[in-house]
């Protein structure tokens, strides 16, 4: 009889430890961040879960973000917890992340940093597209990692 109660504590133990480990992982994963492609009038763009544009900042070099303070507040960066997954179009291989000077990772797309448009905030918007705000352009990615142009360079 107690080598039945021990089996049977033993196996919801293991159910428990099993369920833990798959709600850790399913948690990881809600806190990475999705990158996604959406239409535009400018095209087919690299966009955020929510099928917001996601810019590049022309600023920015080598894996650094050149944007903080008063320029992530209009250009908040696309941060992720967990590694950056690729949806509807986008690719995994050119996703990756770098780290900001407060220590939060910022997902990168063929190594450019992302960012969205504080007045885009609906799918498929575009304002940001050729802002010159702090001191350097802002474009558009397309699917394939290369920044569009309003004048269509």
């Amino acid at each position: 009889m107690k080598l039945i109660g021990l089996v049977i504590v033993l196996g919801v133990s293991l159910s428990l430890a099993a369920l833990s480990v798959a709600m850790a992982a399913s948690d990881a994963a809600s806190r990475a961040a999705g990158v996604s492609v959406g239409r535009t009038g400018l095209g087919k763009v690299v966009t955020d879960s929510s099928g917001r544009t996601l810019y590049l900042f022309e600023k920015d070099r080598r894996g650094h973000s050149a944007c903080s303070g008063a320029c992530a507040a209009y250009w908040p960066p696309l941060l992720t917890q967990g590694k950056p997954v690729a949806r509807g179009g986008a690719k995994q291989s050119l996703l990756g992340t770098i780290k900001r000077a407060n220590g939060a990772r910022q997902v990168t797309y063929a190594g450019h940093p992302l960012y969205r448009y504080l007045l885009d905030t609906k799918r498929g918007e575009t304002s940001g597209e050729g802002s010159t705000l702090f001191g350097a352009g802002w474009d558009a990615l397309t699917p394939a990692g290369k920044k569009i142009e309003r004048d269509g360079s």
